[in-house]
């Protein structure tokens, strides 16, 4: 008789096409070897008693920012403190955007070494185009690194993107970038911000008296992004790319996507954990800067009503790991972006579990649909026998509190400060190892380099051909 590695037991599994079963898993090697039930005499060499806790799918952070300056990571730091705060939140693996302007094979063995060395989750890329070079390039990015997603910055005209080092672009750029990404099966993610719009509007009278979250509202209002958005989603139609639109925050943004949908399937939707739990009432002041804006309280109520229809595709967190001290200013020149990977799948599972969101669905907005999404299921975002063992154990009788220490984040402060959350990530498995047991991260990292081939609907392609679509 074949002897695993470990056996998960006791647990309440989520498997797909038929929800939460009492059945233990098999772990070996790695992968999933078995999904058996609570008397199967199979052996293994450890045995893991989970007491009826929730057993997921490893979640998925497809938006994540890491360095210092959040362009590429540098240095152990970059990838030990803040896969540390996904880990501990049941994020088994993250999608890192590197940002340069210089040619990217020259960024990326140096960003993937690093994240090899320190990382807790396994780990890919998407790639930040803003070069003509770039957009040639794209091709030869997929081939030798497996990364077929890429950014660019809808609201870098001018000098505004000189800060990461990237020059300014027009829609002609964006035309060529869309029709690279339709030609090669890759997807592309833009920022969806009409930068003329909020250069037009900068001058007229702010209300500051509703506090900075408001007035940074203001100077950037939604219209701004729902505008972007259905340009950019309406040249996907005419080029046929896939377009991923990045951080949702409004109810406009989703009705002008929504529009597009009707005559073009190829477009998806991600939001981010600030935009479903905080709003511009929140108390956190200047740490809760953002772009785009965190919102008024009916785009909050419209994100919610769009993910439980399945509208909103994905959660990811745009973490953001700049230190604290850029962040203590008036809202005008404090930087925008926080950390919170760590919080995608506590706060979306507690928040949707309350509003009664189907789990099913909440499964598939922090893990599955990711993993379709960007090439890596049915490796990754199912629970399945020959799928990587990466598990999430959630005790729903459990509670912390998020602060700056549990966050792990070398950022050093949290928005969501204080905030209580009725649930607790109590084990993390990446490829069947403990990157947190029982509350505690390992001292070992073992996060590995995910290649993959396409995304948008190539992927999609292929994850119907494995009959879970």
């Amino acid at each position: 008789m074949t002897v695993h590695d470990t056996r998960l037991a006791g647990g309440r599994v989520f498997l797909h096409g038929s929800g939460l079963e009492d059945v233990d898993l098999l772990i070996t090697d790695g992968l999933v070897a078995g999904i058996v039930s609570r008397d199967s005499d199979a052996e293994a060499r450890e045995v893991v008693q989970l007491g009826g806790k929730l057993v997921l799918p490893g979640a998925i952070d497809p938006h994540v920012h890491l360095g210092k300056d959040i362009r590429v990571p540098r240095d152990p730091d970059d990838a030990r403190l803040e896969t540390a705060s996904a880990a501990a939140g049941g994020i088994t693996s993250m999608l890192v955007y590197l940002m340069s302007g210089e040619p990217y094979e020259t960024v990326v063995p140096g960003a993937q070494a690093v994240m090899e060395q320190d990382s807790y989750v396994d780990f890919g890329f998407h790639i930040c185009v803003g070069t003509d070079d770039h957009v040639h390039d794209i091709p030869a990015y997929m081939r030798e690194f497996g990364i077929s997603s890429f950014k660019f910055f809808m609201n870098f005209k001018g000098e505004e993107g000189a800060y990461l080092g990237l020059p300014g672009n027009d829609d002609g750029y964006m035309y060529d970038v869309l029709g690279m990404a339709a030609d090669n099966g890759a997807m592309i993610n833009p920022h969806p911000e009409n930068i003329e719009l909020v250069w037009k509007l900068k001058n007229r009278p702010i209300d500051e008296s509703r506090g900075p979250l408001s007035a940074w509202n203001q100077s950037r209002p939604s219209f701004v992004e729902a505008e972007a958005v259905q340009r950019v989603a309406y040249m996907a139609q005419i080029t046929g790319a896939s377009v991923y639109a990045v951080h949702t925050s409004s109810q406009l943004a989703l009705e002008a996507m929504e529009r597009q949908r009707r005559s073009y399937e190829n477009l998806f939707v991600e939001t981010c954990t600030q935009y479903l739990t905080l709003t511009t009432e929140a108390d956190c002041g200047t740490y809760g800067k953002v772009n785009p804006p965190i919102r008024e309280r009916a785009d909050l109520e419209a994100l919610w009503v769009a993910l439980a229809e399945g509208k909103v595709d994905t959660v990811g967190s745009d973490h953001n790991a700049r230190h604290r001290s850029f962040k203590e200013k008036d809202v005008w020149t404090a930087s925008a972006g926080f950390p919170g990977t760590g919080g995608v799948l506590p706060l979306t599972l507690s928040e949707g579990l309350r509003r009664g969101v189907p789990l099913d669905r909440l499964v598939d907005a922090t893990s599955t649909r990711a993993a379709k999404l960007f090439g890596m299921y049915p490796q990754k975002g199912t629970i399945r026998v020959g799928s990587d063992a990466d598990i999430a154990v959630v005790d729903l009788d459990g509670s912390y509190v998020i602060n700056a220490a549990t966050q792990h984040s070398g950022a050093d402060y949290t928005p969501w400060e204080g905030t209580e959350v009725p649930l607790q990530v109590v084990h993390t498995l990446v490829r069947g190892e403990f990157a947190l047991r029982d509350g505690q991260l390992a001292e070992r990292t073992t996060g590995r380099y995910l290649r993959r081939e396409h995304s948008g609907a190539a992927a999609l392609a292929a994850a119907d051909s494995e009959g879970e679509a």
